[in-house]
């Protein structure tokens, strides 16, 4: 009896806990912080396919996204995916390519903290070449940073503030490529 009623003692002590571990995962996972797995190479050579980023949801209520910014949201053309990318304008901002660069508010956007020199952009079937336009207000304009690989802004137009998930923060898979996310322009 004695036995038993260890044993009771016992399961009852692993569900509860198991019980805890579970809420305070889904906390994490519901209000605070979400894992993202890239897929494809639309942000190489800055994100690999198959790594693993940790998003910040939390952030969103204290404020916007930021030009720069790596952020995760609902594919505005199939909401079951998730994509990251770069924010490049902000509502109010005048987005332009323009000769293979991109301009923000009629100044030439530099890249080089997070893109290579020779990295070209072209327009695409929303953002037609030398065609500015502006961001609404409540939207953002995005690409990836492989920019020839990338369906972005450029192709579908603007990501609304609703479909954005997070900020992307931390890449903590491969355990061999951790690293902090930084905004290039802070």
């Amino acid at each position: 009896m004695i036995i038993l009623r260890k044993i009771y003692s016992f399961l009852i002590d692993s569900v509860q806990t198991f019980l805890m571990a579970a809420a305070v995962f889904l906390v994490i996972y519901i209000f605070l912080f979400r894992p993202f797995e890239v897929k494809g190479e639309s942000m190489f050579p800055n994100f690999l396919n198959k790594e693993y980023v940790l998003t910040n949801l939390i952030s969103l209520r204290f404020s916007d996204p930021k030009l720069g910014e790596v952020i995760v949201f609902k594919s505005p053309t199939d909401p079951e995916k998730d994509y990251i990318k770069r924010i490049i304008g902000s509502p109010g901002d005048t987005v332009e390519v323009r000769n293979g660069e991109i301009y923000v508010n009629n100044k030439l956007l530099d890249e080089s903290p997070y893109l290579n020199s020779s990295v070209k952009t072209f327009g695409g079937a929303f953002l037609k070449e030398s065609v500015p336009v502006t961001v609404p207000e409540g939207k953002y304009f995005v690409m990836g940073d492989n920019r020839l690989y990338s369906s972005d802004s450029r192709e579908w137009g603007f990501v609304t503030k609703e479909a954005v998930i997070g900020r992307s923060w931390l890449v903590y898979w491969p355990l061999s490529d951790v690293k902090i996310i930084k905004n290039p322009f802070k």
